[in-house]
């Protein structure tokens, strides 16, 4: 078992981060095609397109082709929405991490590095919301490398953002995950977190059946401050 460090991002990572974030985005999409194939509508969908298509044509190979087609449609549709978010993320805040992440205090953006390669990584940024922007500190982007997985990363880039967290003065730490990641749901719960919510983002994602579902880390108060420092 290879060993790891955090530190916080460089310049130099970026093309690793981008290529780790999109790896480890897309591995969403085989669990939701499962997932899709499991719902009411999918199941009528996929037997009555191709018995009508039978029962029209009275072909049988016209059938086989016309189920194959909506099994590449549903495969198609899996994938979109996390297609859509990459992105989404890249043209946003991963598009220039130290802009985002480190031109103002209060924020900061890790990788853990293991034999020279970026295998992990997470980000923070106060919320959007004017009026809990000095109090809420929320964690983005936690991903680990599939090959490094087990080795107890996820956890200490959490960790280490709950410590900044706390050492900055914020009350608390907020996330969004989906339904789809049960590893991290599993993770963030274990360490403490509670739910607050669930909603869907787009349409494509209520389609889907897909939630995000959000969580909070709540600081003792008296171990925090009025705000960042």
């Amino acid at each position: 078992m290879a060993s790891y460090h955090i530190r916080k991002y460089r310049e130099p990572d970026h093309e690793q981060i981008v290529g780790l974030y999109s790896k480890s985005i897309l591995e969403h999409a085989p669990t939701t095609f499962h997932h899709l194939l499991k719902l009411p509508r999918t199941l009528v969908l996929l037997l009555g397109g191709p018995l009508s298509v039978l029962l029209l044509s009275g072909s049988w190979p016209l059938t086989v082709l016309a189920f194959l087609l909506l099994l590449t449609a549903l495969k198609y549709f899996a994938k979109k929405p996390w297609s859509q978010y990459i992105v989404m993320s890249l043209n946003t805040d991963m598009s220039d991490i130290s802009k985002y992440y480190f031109s103002e205090r209060g924020s900061c953006f890790w990788v853990a590095e293991s034999e020279g390669q970026v295998v992990g990584m997470v980000g923070a940024l106060p919320v959007k919301e004017p009026a809990l922007r000095r109090v809420h500190l929320e964690l983005l982007h936690m991903c680990v490398d599939l090959g490094h997985r087990g080795q107890g990363i996820a956890k200490a880039l959490v960790k280490t953002v709950l410590q900044f967290g706390q050492d900055e003065g914020y009350r608390a730490i907020v996330l969004s995950t989906t339904s789809m990641q049960h590893s991290a749901l599993a993770l963030y719960q274990g360490l403490g977190f509670q739910k607050t919510g669930e909603l869907y983002y787009s349409l494509i994602w209520r389609l889907a059946e897909i939630t995000f579902i959000n969580f909070i880390y709540q600081f003792p108060a008296a171990q925090v401050s009025q705000g960042p420092k």
